[in-house]
């Protein structure tokens, strides 16, 4: 038979009291931070004379982003403007329209699930999809991170664009198809994600619009900045 000495079991009541009081101070100090985030007052909205409102035509090979350790290309190449930054990103291999502003509160409306700003894609697949074939799109349907939001989807004449260097490579026998598709996410690469789980993968993507902002008639590295209002 063997017992546990009192020298032991007062160690051990010694050493739960202290975990318990290192326990409660880590509650303390977390609802103290949630507390000092509740009570964070919200960044004011910039003067109208301080806002700047860039829209960019992203060409194709670009970084979303003004620096880059390896040498590519990113919007620095582009644009001279100092502290603006990106609402929303697009892939190195997408083109289009992106929006830059020194204005956080346009920014998180941009960008954030919840504000619900749609986002118009030029699409171009490979292959010739049916209505029924795009049906799913419209619906939703379930990526590896979860099911989509339903998509506008429609089939579109070609439009006339600039040539993408380097061009797109197109397989002879297979046809392809433009569609303008729009959507109210922002997920990585969700457009092409898309096409592909429907079996038509995108050859080309171009952004056209966000919101209320278009591409107009901005050509591959050119930009221009709104007026301010």
């Amino acid at each position: 038979m063997s017992f546990r000495s009192s020298r032991h079991s007062s160690r051990s009541e010694s050493e739960q009291a202290e975990s318990r009081f290192k326990h409660a101070k880590k509650g303390m100090a977390s609802n103290s931070m949630k507390l000092r985030r509740a009570n964070k007052k919200p960044k004011a909205a910039l003067k109208t004379a301080e806002r700047k409102v860039i829209l960019f035509n992203k060409p194709f090979d670009t970084l979303s982003q003004f620096t880059d350790g390896d040498g590519r290309k990113t919007l620095a190449d582009y644009i001279p403007i100092k502290e603006v930054y990106a609402a929303g990103r697009l892939d190195r291999d997408s083109e289009g329209l992106m929006v830059l502003t020194n204005d956080g509160i346009l920014q998180a409306k941009l960008t954030q699930p919840q504000s619900k700003s749609p986002k118009t894609y030029w699409v171009q697949v490979e292959g010739a999809p049916t209505e029924e074939q795009l049906e799913p799109l419209r619906q939703g349907v379930e990526l590896k991170d979860g099911m989509t939001l339903p998509a506008k989807v429609e089939i579109m004449q070609e439009p006339k664009l600039w040539e993408r260097n380097p061009p797109v490579r197109f397989r002879a026998s297979i046809p392809t198809t433009w569609l303008v598709i729009t959507i109210i996410e922002g997920r990585n690469r969700q457009v092409r994600r898309m096409t592909a789980h429907i079996g038509f993968p995108t050859l080309r993507l171009i952004r056209y619009s966000i919101g209320e902002m278009t591409l107009g008639e901005l050509q591959p590295g050119e930009w221009t900045e709104l007026p301010k209002s």
